[in-house]
């Protein structure tokens, strides 16, 4: 089961990741194999609406990929293989919405630019940054981050940030359904 360690998302005002926000909302939570890691994505993936930008932050081997996958499924992706597009960047499939797969490792900020970044953060689907931090301030202020760290050979401590108005339903109804 997913554990949750602060059980009321807590209310944060003001900058996070260096960006001026109104509201944001934090909740800690621990997974203990890939599975929790993809039911976690699943969970959040079934919440998601056109015009969602999530970024992702975490090491290699973090679980990125794998809360990815669950993400993709909740999102309604048929497809069996999700992996992560290093080499592609930008991997599109069709669901319940368009569900864009974002992966910056191997670009540098002035590559970024060029890639169209904010065409893909578009309300038309939900967005998923791999190594956001490489995004800068193509990142839109209101969105879901989420830090994944490593705690053990299988366990992680995901750290689910949600910034702007938007996110204030989502994690009351998230935090209902990690419960479930």
């Amino acid at each position: 089961m997913i554990e949750v360690q602060n059980p009321t998302p807590k209310h944060v005002r003001g900058k996070v990741n260096n960006l001026s926000s109104s509201i944001t909302r934090e909740l800690i939570l621990n997974t203990r194999s890939p599975n929790e890691t993809r039911k976690l994505g699943r969970i959040l993936g079934e919440l998601l609406q056109a015009g969602d930008m999530v970024a992702l932050y975490g090491n290699l081997g973090s679980g990125k990929t794998c809360l990815i996958q669950g993400i993709a499924r909740g999102a309604g992706v048929k497809e069996k293989y999700i992996t992560s597009p290093t080499f592609i960047i930008i991997n599109e499939y069709n669901g319940r919405i368009p569900f864009y797969h974002i992966d910056l490792y191997r670009l540098n900020p002035s590559d970024i630019e060029s890639l169209g970044l904010r065409d893909y953060i578009s309300f038309e689907g939900a967005t998923v940054i791999e190594w956001a931090e490489r995004a800068g301030v193509n990142l839109p202020e209101e969105r879901l981050s989420i830090h994944i760290k490593v705690t053990g050979k299988e366990s992680r401590e995901i750290t689910v940030t949600g910034e702007g108005e938007r996110y204030i339903n989502f994690f009351e109804t998230f935090t209902e359904r990690i419960g479930k």
